[in-house]
């Protein structure tokens, strides 16, 4: 049996600490959730690379590093209701539980978003909902909401996403422009989003988050 404990610590040494994200609650939620119960059967020996982890379709789960400065950029509080935009299996959900007072999973695979509530079920993690619906639609009927993760790269973000999110709010982004990324963070004040540069990361644009085509006759 393969000692994922340690590795799990190891994770957090060797990619997350040393990324400078040293905020508690996300060294803590990083070290208590078992990776290895949120990814493909056949990825967990691969858990805990600090790489994105490649599923169907040109989908991935983000490598630890980016998602830990993610959440470190957005700095989520006990009270906020946070949604997770292509929650997957349900890793980073399960981490931002332990941060947040809730969180909606959003994900477009039926299949998916069914083994995240599975895995979650079991890691007694009782504060997130996962719901299916397109990703680019988000999920309003949970909403608003304090924050918005997106778990992926986007050219573009939708309007209907945007408007999910409170005044007030935060939303993190993967930005990917060919081969080259960097996360951003959009700051919503009187119904209009500032974006903030945090970092650089890659991950493969995810569906309904292409870029729009400029209307041509």
């Amino acid at each position: 049996m393969p000692d994922f404990s340690t590795r799990r610590t190891m994770m957090v040494d060797t990619q997350v600490r040393p990324s400078d994200v040293t905020k508690f609650p996300i060294i803590d939620a990083m070290l208590s959730v078992k990776r290895e119960d949120f990814v493909p059967a056949a990825l967990r020996e691969t858990a805990y690379l600090g790489e994105n982890l490649d599923l169907d379709d040109g989908r991935v789960i983000l490598e630890p590093r980016t998602l830990a400065k993610m959440l470190d950029a957005l700095d989520i509080s006990p009270d906020e209701l946070v949604l997770d935009v292509g929650a997957a299996l349900g890793y980073s959900a399960a981490v931002i539980a332990h941060m947040a007072q809730a969180v909606v999973a959003l994900e477009d695979n039926e299949t998916m978003s069914s083994e995240a509530q599975d895995a979650l079920m079991s890691a007694s993690i009782d504060n997130v909902i996962t719901h299916v619906e397109p990703l680019k639609d988000g999920a309003a009927e949970h909403g608003p909401y304090d924050v918005i993760v997106i778990e992926g790269g986007v050219a573009h973000v939708p309007d209907a996403l945007l408007a999910q999110l409170k005044d007030g709010g935060r939303i993190a982004c993967l930005f990917m422009d060919g081969a080259l990324g960097e996360v951003r963070v959009g700051y919503k004040t009187d119904g209009a989003v500032s974006w903030r540069r945090a970092f650089n990361a890659g991950a493969p644009v995810l569906p309904g988050f292409e870029k729009h085509n400029a209307f041509t006759l």
